[in-house]
């Protein structure tokens, strides 16, 4: 997948967007999957993000926040930690599918099928440029953000 040109896709968003990858062109975009709105791992990934999301924006990058919960949950979600990007709702998995990270996951003893957290840098052009997948949360925005000053 790396180096490759993204499709065009397009998720509903908080503050009454729809985002579309289209109307991005020119811009630097980071799409992080996370497994689900308000537990730990997923809060604490978003607040770094937020803490360095004017650093994101200097360098003309967007940040997108994907996961399956409703739009109704990422309002609250985003409202609560006063993320400054959208967060997109995907409930028919389609841009998970897209970018494949749907993954059979053990949870208490289960396995769940649920978004293996993942992040990727899509450049000016629509191209893939890096992806993280498995990602351990402590230091990730930083090292994304390392990254996208060498876009």
């Amino acid at each position: 997948m790396l180096d490759t040109r993204i499709p065009d896709f397009s998720l509903p968003a908080t503050s009454g967007q729809t985002f579309n990858l289209a109307a991005q062109a020119g811009k630097v975009v980071v799409v992080y999957f996370y497994p689900k709105d308000s537990t730990p791992g997923c809060t604490t990934e978003g607040q770094q993000f937020r803490d360095l999301h004017e650093q994101f924006a200097a360098l003309d990058a967007v940040i997108l926040g994907v996961s399956r919960d409703s739009v109704k949950s990422h309002e609250n979600f985003k409202a609560k930690q006063n993320f400054p990007f959208e967060l997109g709702s995907d409930g028919d998995e389609a841009v998970c599918t897209l970018f494949g990270v749907m993954k059979m996951k053990n949870m208490y003893g289960k396995q769940v099928r649920g978004i293996e957290r993942s992040t990727f840098v899509i450049d000016r052009g629509g191209v893939l440029r890096r992806e993280w997948r498995g990602v351990k949360v402590p230091g990730h925005a930083q090292e994304v953000l390392d990254f996208v000053k060498t876009l």
